[in-house]
């Protein structure tokens, strides 16, 4: 009994296959009329084998739709593959979706063998008719200009579209036959691909609020959100700014800075030190001068002064009478 349990458990796990070996992602909402692609993720293992895409509500009994080798024409219109081994992923592209086309679909790998069932992952997809926005929240300044984007399915390409304040059914903008809609302020244009775009333009703070992009019976919700503008001044302003504030800098930097008070202190120290040495220079000069003089007059002293307790002897003596240091003597006589 034992034996027959583990049988069956490993039979299972060869039907099964290797889970988690092949990724995607989860289910998808999609308006009727549009494209989805789609990321199948796959094992390096995986990357010599086939890969495939097939709708059905189980895997083993699915249909496949295309594969990476020998794709249909006419399939291939409608869904496209192609693998990337490098990134280790298979594309599938669906175009012109149909509420038709909602329900389970797989990404497969082909394993092969009889005892090992293929790899695959499931995803829900589900085609809507419908409205809906690129972004429920759309934000400008004061002046300015913003766009909202609204998409429609295929159901609703020759209805009127609509742009209305919430609340305010009578403030409805309605596009004409060819799809325009124009006044001073704002303009809807769509273009008949599924989506028509609303420009709201000289944006004011009474803009701001909640509004509709219509279409049939749909509705969907938009927020706008109006900030006030911001004041950007001139270069010529900027500049100005910039070199008075540079200025005051500087201004403050020379009064705070100790170095800017080093250089006029040495300057006057240095002049203080030349005065200083200049007069003492003077004065000693002064002094030296007047010590000479003392000199040269101690020394004629001696020659000129006649002692008193000494007979002065006048025999035999010559006078000589000198009238300038320049002149020879003039006169001259004998006692």
């Amino acid at each position: 009994m034992k034996q027959i349990i583990l049988a069956g458990l490993l039979l299972l796990s060869l039907l099964s296959g290797s889970a988690g070996l092949v990724t995607t992602l989860g289910d998808q909402v999609i308006l009727e009329g549009r494209s989805i692609t789609v990321p199948c993720h796959y094992d390096p293992q995986y990357i010599p084998n086939v890969k495939y895409w097939c709708q059905g509500r189980m895997k083993d009994f699915c249909t496949k739709l295309a594969q990476t080798v020998n794709q249909h024409k006419e399939s291939a219109q409608k869904v496209s593959i192609a693998d990337d081994p490098t990134q280790l992923v298979f594309t599938v592209t669906i175009n012109d979706l149909k509420e038709a086309d909602s329900g389970w679909y797989w990404c497969g790998v082909e394993v092969g063998g009889i005892w090992q069932a293929d790899d695959a992952t499931s995803l829900h997809i589900s085609v809507v008719h419908g409205l809906s926005v690129v972004n429920n929240v759309v934000s400008g300044e004061e002046g300015g200009a913003v766009k909202i984007q609204c998409q429609y399915s295929e159901r609703y390409r020759e209805s009127q579209k609509k742009w209305c304040r919430s609340g305010d059914w009578s403030s409805c903008m309605v596009t004409d036959a060819e799809g325009h809609f124009q006044s001073k302020s704002m303009q809807i244009t769509d273009d008949k691909s599924r989506e028509f775009t609303v420009t709201l333009r000289n944006l004011e703070k009474k803009d701001q609020g909640w509004y509709w992009c219509a279409v049939g019976q749909e509705q969907e919700p938009v927020r706008v959100e109006v900030t006030s503008r911001t004041t950007t001044p001139s270069s010529h302003q900027a500049l100005l700014a910039t070199v008075a504030i540079n200025t005051g800098l500087d201004k403050r930097y020379a009064l705070q800075s100790p170095n800017n008070w080093l250089i006029p202190l040495l300057i006057c120290g240095v002049f203080f030190l030349l005065v200083s040495a200049f007069l003492v220079a003077r004065r000693w000069m002064k002094h030296y001068r007047k010590t000479l003089l003392l000199k040269e007059a101690g020394k004629m002293e001696p020659s000129l002064a006649v002692p008193l307790n000494r007979e002065v002897e006048w025999n035999n003596t010559t006078v000589v009478f000198l009238s300038s240091p320049d002149q020879k003597a003039s006169r001259s006589f004998k006692l």
